[in-house]
């Protein structure tokens, strides 16, 4: 009776152990492989093993496992300026900033503030080796810009850039960059708002701009926003605050906006952009209107019209005298694009920006008290 007993014990520890290790190893069940062949593809990275996990709690252990999989990937930027403060005399500048490695070819993502202007660039990585960058390319419109350092594969640990589209208010996340010079720091928090604007370096705003309570100070710029994951979701690029250091309030470019620019800007060193081809408009209460427009572009080709010159004539001390004078009266005022609501100028670009060049939108101008729809086919820029 006790030999059955004790096999029974043996066939059911043993059975336990096995489902275990099953799991440990990474087997399945054929319920768990059904699961798992008709889930989400989502790139993961690799899991990164912690020693004696009994001894951290849930939560930090994926803090920890974020930072030992994405640290080794974040980069210290340093730059090198001139600054002419007057005549014959200038004096040299340093900056810095964090970065990305993106690619095992060397392409280093971080914010064009962080590099511009910069006579010499340096990217030092996790191993304190420092080479020098060039800059293969830059988006000012977007705050982004792309370096390429000569290091070896085996140096480089690139961070995987993941999908933006799906984020929400209250998740967590964490921020990696080198405040006040202290490389590879982590900080970390939630999402506080999505689809803030922020004004870009050539007074273009900046959209979609991820809002979060993780702290940022000067050095993190350019640094990577991650998901528990891992993943890159949005890239640092500004604080609001009174004093210079962080106030809890900061602001990231999202993924979707760096994975659209990036490959451009390694394959061509800038964006390709569209142009409708006015140079510029005056905004009014219920739309803008068109004062200039590009010679021979395609609003100008599609028939838009913009303020007219002209020419007056009148006598002067026994001369007859010409003067060019402006006039608006002709000049078309555009209400509505593609069958949205324009008021200001950057509803117009917001809507010509997320076209391609080729492509045609609907101009709906007021015209002699009429609206006539123009279709414009868009150029690039």
């Amino acid at each position: 009776m006790w030999q059955r007993f004790a096999f029974a014990f043996f066939c059911l520890t043993f059975g336990l152990l096995l489902g275990w290790s099953a799991r440990e190893l990474g087997w399945r069940t054929h319920a768990e492989a059904q699961t798992a062949a008709t889930a989400p593809k989502v790139a993961v990275a690799q899991p990164v093993q912690i020693p004696d996990g009994d001894a951290y709690s849930p939560e930090e252990i994926v803090n920890i496992s974020v930072y030992e999989r994405c640290n080794r990937g974040v980069v210290n930027i340093s730059t090198r300026s001139i600054r002419v403060e007057r005549l014959f005399f200038a004096s040299e500048v340093e900056g810095s900033g964090s970065g990305s490695v993106i690619d095992k070819k060397g392409h280093i993502l971080t914010n064009f503030h962080v590099v511009e202007g910069a006579e010499s660039i340096n990217v030092t990585l996790d191993s304190g080796e420092s080479y020098p960058a060039a800059l293969l390319g830059s988006d000012p419109d977007n705050d982004i810009a792309v370096l390429r350092i000569d290091a070896s594969e085996d140096r480089l640990h690139p961070i995987t850039i993941s999908d933006s589209s799906n984020l929400r208010v209250g998740q967590r996340i964490f921020a990696i960059g080198n405040p006040f010079g202290l490389e590879r720091t982590m900080t970390d928090g939630i999402i506080s708002s999505l689809n803030r604007q922020l004004p870009s370096r050539n007074r273009r705003t900046m959209k979609a701009i991820i809002q979060i309570d993780a702290a940022l100070n000067q050095g993190n710029s350019g640094g990577p926003l991650l998901n528990t994951r891992g993943e890159l979701i949005g890239m640092n690029t500004a604080i609001a605050t009174s004093t210079g250091d962080s106030a809890g309030i900061g602001f990231a470019i999202p993924a979707a906006t760096i994975r659209r620019v990036v490959p451009q800007l390694i394959q061509y060193g800038y964006v390709s952009r569209p142009t409708i081809g006015i140079l510029r408009v005056e905004e009014k209460e219920n739309g803008l209107r068109i004062v200039e427009l590009t010679p021979g572009g395609p609003a100008e080709s599609a028939g838009l019209k913009g303020y007219s010159v002209i020419m007056r004539r009148f006598r002067r001390n026994n001369a007859i005298i010409q003067q060019p004078s402006i006039d608006p009266s002709q000049a078309d005022l555009i209400v509505g694009c593609n069958g949205q609501r324009i008021l200001t100028a950057d509803d117009l670009l917001s809507i010509i920006e997320n076209k391609r060049p080729g492509e045609v939108v609907t101009i709906s101008v007021l015209r002699g008290g009429k609206i006539v729809n123009v279709p414009v086919t868009l150029g690039e820029n």
